[in-house]
């Protein structure tokens, strides 16, 4: 657990800490110029942090979360939230975490593990019992953190998003803006000099709205009941385990302070494996510790007392544990603004004066060092001292949000003013914090090629050079064997100093104790394109401002995203696992981000224009972090992105920032192709309302699924008669509603579906938004609950549409245009053999072929090898004819017609006779590949063969 289970010491074993305040009572009595007979003039200003309570700002734990969600119930509970903020003078700012946050990532993917245990659990709950699962199995429905920040701006609550360190922009962002306090659930805000620290789990609002309940933590009577100095929290929390010094790396340090006379002391000898103390016992024991250290600023002697036990990666250990205490000693830093002393406060619950009058005279002279870079502390000298001083800019320049422009309702990308702030922009990040490896990485990962690191390298060598460089390095791995007796590992963040170093310790056996647990293996990939900086500033302004999807940031600079687990039967093979289903939707995205196809379009041009062949093209590799059946959150999977084959999209600064009519019609274009829904049907307002668009295209692109029919045509229909059904729009109606059995495969249609609305956030975004937000929003289409009625009438009880709607026939209008538009262009005919799914990109020359996913389904064969050009198919598949002096003489048949929008044109091979703007003997179209290629592009190759043709052998001018 570590520092982890800090905060449920706090409220298990320090009762007298944890007390109940109401919030209205606080900004009645505690405000400037407040009192009995006058209003305050200022709000109580609260900051919370909304990735420590989903649950409380969905509503609480309604049963009917496991069905997708009951959004409009969601919507109700925030208005009410809204409303009493407004009339209590409340002034509450919510921040959200969009950190990719790399060096916690062993957390996450601890949890996402966690997760995929708790899907399990539910799925069978549901089959064998049909209700809804405990609430202890509470597991947020996908999208809800993005519907709940959406609903925060609707109801004019302001956000804010994180983009490197949550936890320390939060902590920054509530000191630099005058918040009174802070309401999270975190052991690293209780560890923190927070004034005010609040319980978001205990945050409840009553019924009718009049009353905002919470519980406070009172640090210093912690501090108390553990007889510790505040000042001494860094080296405490540092000591517990932490992200960066994990608690595995601690385990001999904390059974040394048990001793061997300590009851559980033998477990240690039984187990012969790493076993961790209980987190009660290690609070005390490292509390005693750090209370009689002498000289807290001499943290080289803390270290090689601590480590003392130590046998292998001391030197690692100890970088460690400074980096951890200057971590922890800049979140613990005096705030800059004192906020106003709440005098007078009411008893509540009987106990008088539970908010005590805040005083900081044992924080004021903490040790501190000035800010840098994109965390508060310098990460190149762990080591903070106390008059330490360092130049650069600090947290208030990185993370102040208050100098940006308030927004209103939607506004396209092109009409908003993009933030002048080049010297911070993301390309510019310390190199120091860039180049880190993981916190639970073993020493053979710590050769400063960390994940993250390799797209802003700046350089312009070849990747091939690099895995040449890296191939003569391996070589020299015989040689320092011999050196394996003596290791002295690296510090992490050296730039590949230490290789044969760290490649030596890995030769070494030492015991178990002082091994650290390896959470997570991340992959090296190719750098990624340069994006313009126009366009990064704009990413940066409105990922700070909450208006956009979180990952298209870490996208654009560090090529990856990370994706939650869904509740998947992983039992059932009647639906694939929704990373895979919408994989191909992603793969779109990253080649709309990084301009794919106009930078390819570029590159034939130019060398079209110089009369040889366009350049091979790298591939633009992303790493995704999933967990679903068969595959682990601990090693991310490297995919490809892809340009559309039906048309050049223009490049992302054209497509965000272009004002032209033609420039937002391309951006409707490129958000329809993403998800597969580009026909007339969707864009005919009569058929597809502005507001179901996002639900007719998620819809679609589930229909079109190949090789399983995900949507059969009741299910089809159920989707779209909720979606128009008044009862959408009444959340107390809802309620009353009984579902007498719930089933499995509707829970797991629903949240396939919400998976696909939080991809379609994402395109919307990655598109320049060409469907205001407002239209996005789930509550909008669908709620969980009534689906489940919906598919009970539809698939057991086999009820008509019109009973589906309620016997009304406009919605069975509705549902039936609707309907149309979807299935417009698809073909479901029976065929013998079920066409393949889309397959994942080749491995390329630099990677092993175990690193790439495995397709979902039978595995494709091997494309075939045309003359001169690798990957063309020598015979079409849709057919073909051969003309031989304009007389056709032969014609063949293809193989059957797939599923998809409209057939290929036949393919003619013309001998003799007019080429008729063809030359002889060459095919009349470009090869078009199937959805899903390969890294290579060959399309507008093979036309410049053509051209060389036409124009002959130089020097011959007859």
């Amino acid at each position: 657990m570590g520092v982890e289970g800090f905060q449920d010491y706090v409220e298990r074993r320090c009762p007298g800490a944890v007390v109940p305040v109401e919030l209205q009572a606080l900004a009645r009595g505690s405000l400037v110029g407040g009192g009995r007979h006058r209003p305050p003039q200022s709000p109580l200003r609260l900051l919370l942090d909304a990735h420590d309570c989903p649950h409380r700002l969905y509503g609480g734990f309604y049963t009917d979360w496991v069905s997708g969600g009951q959004w409009n119930h969601m919507i109700g509970y925030l208005g009410a939230l809204a409303r009493f903020c407004h009339t209590g003078n409340i002034q509450l700012v919510v921040q959200f975490n969009g950190a990719l946050d790399k060096e916690r990532l062993p957390d996450w993917v601890r949890r996402q593990s966690g997760d995929r245990r708790t899907a399990q659990q539910i799925v069978s709950h549901v089959h064998s019992r049909g209700t809804p699962p405990p609430k202890v199995w509470f597991l947020p429905p996908v999208c809800m953190a993005h519907c709940i920040r959406l609903a925060l701006i609707k109801f004019h609550i302001k956000v804010a998003q994180s983009i490197e360190d949550h936890h320390q922009e939060v902590i920054s962002f509530c000191r630099e803006n005058g918040f009174h306090g802070l309401v999270a659930y975190d052991s690293d805000y209780a560890l923190c000099n927070i004034p005010y620290y609040f319980s978001a789990h205990a945050l409840k609002l009553s019924r009718n709205g009049k009353s905002l309940t919470t519980s406070q933590y009172l640090m210093h009577e912690v501090a108390k009941q553990l007889d510790l100095n505040p000042n001494r929290f860094p080296i405490f929390a540092a000591l517990l385990g932490n992200h960066i010094l994990p608690d595995e790396d601690l385990a001999a340090f904390h059974w040394s302070l048990l001793g061997p006379e300590h009851p559980l002391a033998s477990l240690k000898v039984r187990a012969h494996q790493l076993v961790l103390p209980p987190c009660d016992v290690v609070i005390k024991a490292v509390a005693d510790y750090v209370r009689n250290i002498q000289d807290t600023g001499d943290l080289d002697a803390i270290a090689k007392d601590v480590f003392q036990h130590s046998q292998s990666r001391t030197t690692d250990k100890v970088s460690r544990f400074k980096r951890a205490v200057g971590y922890y000693r800049a979140t613990n830093k005096p705030p800059s603004y004192l906020p106003v002393p709440y005098p007078g406060r009411p008893s509540l619950g009987g106990v008088p004066n539970m908010v005590p009058q805040y005083t900081v005279p044992q924080m004021v002279n903490i040790p501190q060092s000035k800010p840098m870079g994109p965390y508060p502390y310098n990460l190149s000298d762990p080591a903070v001292s106390g008059n330490q001083t360092g130049g650069g800019k600090g947290v208030s320049e990185q993370n102040n949000y208050t100098n940006i422009p308030h927004e209103g309702k939607h506004t396209p990308l092109y009409e908003r003013s993009s933030p002048i702030n080049p010297p911070q922009s993301p390309n510019h990040m310390d190199s120091n914090f860039l180049h880190q490896s993981s916190a639970s990485s073993s020493s053979e990962n710590e050769d400063g090629n960390g994940g993250g690191t390799n797209h802003f390298s700046g350089k312009n060598q070849s990747w091939d050079k690099k895995e040449r460089k890296s191939g003569k390095t391996s070589k020299k791995d015989s040689t320092d064997q011999s050196k394996a007796e003596n290791p002295s590992p690296g510090v992490p963040g050296n730039k590949g100093g230490d290789k044969k170093t760290n490649q030596t310790d890995n030769m070494q056996i030492p015991c178990l104790l002082s091994l650290p647990t390896r959470n997570h293996m991340d992959i090296t990939t190719p750098p990624l394109p340069q994006v313009a900086p126009e366009v990064l500033r704009v990413a940066e302004h409105r990922h700070k401002k909450g208006l956009m999807y979180p990952s298209i940031y870490h996208i654009l600079t560090k090529g990856e995203i990370k994706i939650s687990v869904a509740i998947e039967d992983e039992i059932n093979k009647d639906l694939p696992p929704a990373a895979i289903l919408y994989r191909p939707v992603r793969q779109y995205v990253y080649g709309v981000l990084f301009s794919l196809a106009e930078n390819r379009k570029r590159t034939e041009r130019h060398a079209f224009r110089k009369n040889r062949l366009p350049l091979e093209h790298y591939p633009v590799i992303i790493k995704e972090w999933a967990a679903y059946k068969g595959k682990s959150p601990q090693t991310p999977e490297l995919v490809e992105a892809l340009a559309f084959r039906e048309w050049t999209c223009p490049n992302l600064k054209k497509l965000w920032l272009g004002k032209a009519v033609e420039d937002k019609n391309r951006r409707m274009r490129a958000f329809l192709a993403c998800m597969r829904s580009d026909t007339p049907g969707m864009l005919n307002p009569n058929n597809v309302s502005t507001h179901l668009m996002v639900l007719c295209c998620v819809l679609r692109y589930m229909v079109q699924w190949p090789g399983i029919r995900i949507l059969r045509r009741q299910e089809l229909d159920a989707f779209l008669a909720q979606a128009v059904s008044p009862k959408l729009y009444e959340p107390d109606q809802l309620q009353e509603l009984k579902i007498d059995n719930l089933d499995p495969r509707g829970i797991q249609l629903s949240a396939l579906f919400m998976c696909g609305v939080d991809m379609a956030f994402l395109v919307n975004d990655a598109c320049g938004q060409p469907i205001p937000w407002e239209h996005c929003c789930p509550w909008m289409y669908f709620d969980g609950k009534l689906l489940q009625s919906k598919l009970i009438k539809a698939t057991r009880e086999k009820a008509s549409l019109l009973d589906l709607c309620d016997g009304q026939a406009e919605q069975v209008a509705k549902v039936e245009k609707m309907r149309q538009s979807i299935l417009e262009g698809l073909h479901f005919t029976r065929q013998n053999h079920p066409p393949l799914p889309f397959p994942p990109p080749p491995p390329m020359p630099f990677y092993p072929a175990a690193m790439y996913p495995r397709p979902f389904g039978p595995i494709p064969p091997p494309p075939g090898r045309g003359r001169g050009f690798p990957g063309v198919q020598p015979i079409p598949s849709q057919g073909g004819k051969l003309e031989i002096a304009g007389t056709v003489v032969g014609q063949w048949a293809g193989t059957r017609r797939g599923r998809g929008r409209g057939g290929f044109p036949i393919q003619v091979v013309s001998v003799g006779g007019s080429t008729r703007g063809r030359p002889r003997g060459v095919i009349s179209t470009p090869v078009i590949r199937t959805f899903g290629r390969g890294g290579r592009y060959y399309g507008r190759g093979y036309k410049n063969q053509a051209a060389n043709q036409v124009r002959g052998k130089p020097g011959n001018t007859d």
